[in-house]
């Protein structure tokens, strides 16, 4: 805290303070502390206003002093992507929450961006609805889930969250609220949306065309880390919750056989809400080497001499489908899908323990591939290639965008060698790999992005968007 407190010692900086803590409430208004930190670079103060209008009036009180902003859900991917060049006050979106919808048949809900995701789909599930989304952050927001569009095993039916967007209420680096899309009007409590014939402008500027919906500027902000603006609140879509559920399971040893049985799985018209690929490390066992003729072994079930065949080795990993809908035929097609997988499948009522979770820990080297299906295998032969063995690889196989851990120990001219391997081999493919999050010296000595075809269309949104680089400069690609 003393640490804060100094870098704030400037003429006008308690009078920055103070306005804060007007604004937003004195609780709720102070000095950034040690943990107040955007991927390693610490905030000078944090604001968590209790409504759209006192976010707005922080904006307004940071473009006065040319002060830059970033955005803060539950801080469950803070560490994700570049470090901001500048954290002069962190916005905490903790009091901009709340559900609304209407439970009979509604098939939308307008969620406040701090409302964690795992709220609203308790609150929706009260009226037997969801949000099909299932990031795997533990505690993330609905903001921070959209701000990152990340996207957890139903992105294989689902799409991302973006996806799932239809309106939007969003503060720009001026402080002024937008509604966009759909967006509803209980956090405001009037009906009147602001900022709409800007954000036309802005989609005319983006995307050189005059006559697309604002909403295609308001999905700009999924994946945006906040770099183009602070999201108040998003109307998502609503879906009736599955009565069954079902996922079947088989072991599975190389990518190529991975590749084998999604293609198989795919081409079944199955309609999988979800297929899910887990290769961790093989952890060898000890094993002694026993002559078949040996009297340990001869006479034993599992001997080839009865069996007729070779005993394969321990599974290296799992592909796992999820299906969903009415319980009979989930059932059905659980029985089609076996057949289909072959006789190692298992039919479960629960998930896998690693479900919806990522491959890597905090300290990890966390790397997103995102392939087309054929080339996923390519993809994680090549990533097995470059590393000089086996890497853990989690994700949406049937999507093709997967995780991938490397231990946080590699010095970054081995993971920056590793990356230059994968790309060039992906490049060829239309895939891409993006450094997810990773150690302070590994994040400053790479490239965390890779070639990036959609720059261009980037820095035009933030230069229309944010012109003084206000909102979480450098967060996004390209140092924007």
């Amino acid at each position: 805290m003393a640490a804060a407190a100094s870098s704030t010692n400037r003429p006008g900086a308690l009078e920055i303070t103070r306005r804060l803590a007007e604004i937003c409430g004195p609780p709720f208004a102070r000095f950034a502390g040690a943990a107040d930190e955007v991927a390693g670079r610490t905030a000078r103060w944090v604001a968590v206003p209790g409504g759209p209008r006192a976010a707005a009036e922080v904006l307004r009180l940071a473009a006065a002093h040319d002060l830059t902003v970033v955005p803060r859900g539950a801080g469950t991917k803070i560490d994700w992507g570049a470090a901001p060049e500048q954290v002069d006050i962190m916005l905490d979106t903790g009091r901009l929450a709340g559900v609304w919808h209407e439970p009979q048949g509604s098939t939308l809900a307008e969620v406040g961006a701090g409302t964690p995701l795992r709220a609203v789909q308790a609150a929706l599930e009260r009226a037997g609805r969801r949000l099909p989304i299932d990031a795997p952050s533990p505690g993330a927001t609905l903001g921070g889930v959209l701000a990152a569009d990340e996207a957890g095993p139903l992105r294989h039916r689902h799409g991302t969250p973006c996806a799932q967007l239809v309106g939007v209420r969003y503060l720009d680096a001026e402080g002024e609220l937008v509604s966009l899309g759909e967006a509803g009007t209980a956090l405001l409590g009037r009906a009147a949306p602001t900022g709409v014939d800007a954000a036309h402008r802005g989609a005319a500027a983006i995307f050189g065309r005059s006559d697309l919906p604002g909403l295609d500027v308001a999905r700009l902000l999924c994946g945006s880390q906040g770099g183009l603006g602070v999201l108040v609140s998003a109307t998502m879509r609503v879906q009736a919750t599955p009565a069954g559920r079902v996922w079947v399971s088989r072991p599975v040893w190389t990518p190529l056989e991975v590749h084998d049985l999604v293609r198989a799985v795919l081409a079944a018209g199955l309609d999988p809400a979800a297929v899910e690929l887990d290769l961790p490390v093989p952890v060898p066992l000890p094993r002694r080497r026993v002559h078949p003729s040996h009297p340990s072994v001869v006479g034993r079930p599992d001997h080839p001499a009865v069996t007729g065949r070779s005993t394969r080795p321990a599974a290296a990993g799992s592909l796992v489908v999820l299906l969903e809908g009415g319980p009979a035929h989930v059932a059905e097609r659980a029985e089609r899908l076996v057949e289909v997988l072959g006789d190692e499948a298992v039919i479960s009522h629960s998930a896998p323990e690693w479900w919806g979770r990522y491959p890597f820990a905090p300290g990890d080297t966390a790397l997103r591939l995102e392939v087309p299906i054929n080339d996923l295998h390519a993809a994680v032969y090549a990533l097995r290639d470059a590393a000089g063995g086996p890497v853990p690889v989690r994700g949406s196989a049937g999507v093709g965008t997967v995780h991938a851990a490397l231990p946080g120990s590699l010095p970054p001219e081995r993971v920056d060698a590793i990356l230059a391997a994968v790309r060039s081999v992906l490049l060829a493919r239309q895939g891409r790999c993006v450094v997810v999050s990773a150690p302070t010296p590994v994040r400053r000595a790479v490239d965390l992005w890779g070639e990036l075809p959609t720059l261009t269309r980037l820095r035009t949104a933030k230069a229309h968007l944010d012109p003084h680089h206000r909102l979480a400069p450098g967060r996004l690609p390209g140092g924007l």
